[in-house]
């Protein structure tokens, strides 16, 4: 696998063409055209591909931005051809982009993700070591990707912190005794603390999928945990409904904790029971 930036036309093209292929759009001005990609990448837009052999099979592509005065990288779109998934593309493509941000004299990266996407809150928290506190509702309206249909695009924003040491602790490599011994001594506390912060709410079995209990908007701790179910995409699209409710009622859960000082600070990902927790802290931020 070549990991590597991208500057040509060729290869913009070649990005437009997967973009169509990972989201599935039924109309091109959904995807970000090839002279959007020409023009961001000349003037400090950072795209990266990763070959395998001569085909592009995934890329990461942020834009060059400003927030809060600071200059920020955005990173609008990461896609992992199907065929490749699974197999860690995705966290090698962050970690270029990190390390070309880096280079830039960038601080911070933020992108959008899907709240109720249990996959890519384990990679944006847990394996990368980003953080949530602000949530849009609809951010992207109507798209003709079958990924987005069923409920509105509410998204996350994940704000990574790239040189900060809570980042550099979940990247660092390392067993388990290292990361007992302060290798991931952080980590290591978060699970403990997870495992004694009370529940928002509970994913509750309703036939073959998991069903939205009742949230908890009283709670006073520390810690809170937020359960969400594994397979959302696929929900969406066999019961509707169902997928519907759980928009609703995270929505509602995140928009009020998030309000009264909360963020999210990891994920932890239950596979054998087919569901996920955030971790929401209303602490300090530590460095």
């Amino acid at each position: 696998m070549e990991i590597r930036l991208l500057a040509t036309i060729e290869e913009f093209r070649q990005v437009f063409t997967l973009e169509m292929h990972v989201w599935g759009y039924s109309d091109a001005q959904d995807a970000v055209a090839v002279p959007i990609l020409a023009v961001t990448v000349r003037n400090g837009g950072i795209l990266i591909g990763a070959y395998d052999g001569k085909e592009l099979v995934a890329f990461v592509y942020s834009l060059a931005g400003i927030k809060h005065g600071k200059p920020i990288q955005w990173s609008h779109m990461l896609g992992v051809r199907d065929d490749h998934r699974g197999a860690g593309i995705g966290t090698l493509l962050k970690l270029e982009q990190r390390k070309r941000a880096m280079e830039m004299g960038i601080d911070t990266i933020q992108w959008t993700f899907d709240p109720l996407q249990a996959v890519n809150a384990h990679l944006n928290l847990r394996r990368l070591g980003a953080t949530v506190e602000e949530y849009e509702e609809d951010a992207y309206g109507e798209s003709s990707s079958p990924l987005h249909r069923g409920t509105p695009t509410d998204r996350f924003i994940a704000d990574w912190q790239i040189r900060s040491a809570h980042v550099e602790r979940c990247l660092e490599p390392g067993d388990e005794q290292r990361a007992i011994r302060g290798g991931r001594a952080s980590r290591a506390v978060s699970d403990a603390a997870a495992g004694q912060a009370p529940r928002v709410n509970s994913a509750v079995p309703q036939g073959e999928w998991l069903a939205p209990g009742d949230p908890d908007l009283e709670l006073v701790a520390p810690r809170l945990l937020v359960e969400i179910p594994i397979g959302f995409s696929e929900m969406q699209s066999r019961v509707t409904a169902v997928a519907q409710k759980w928009r609703t009622v995270t929505r509602e859960i995140f928009t009020h904790y998030f309000a009264r000082g909360y963020r999210a600070v990891d994920f932890r990902l239950d596979r054998e029971n087919r569901r996920g927790a955030y971790l929401l802290t209303n602490q300090p931020r530590a460095g």
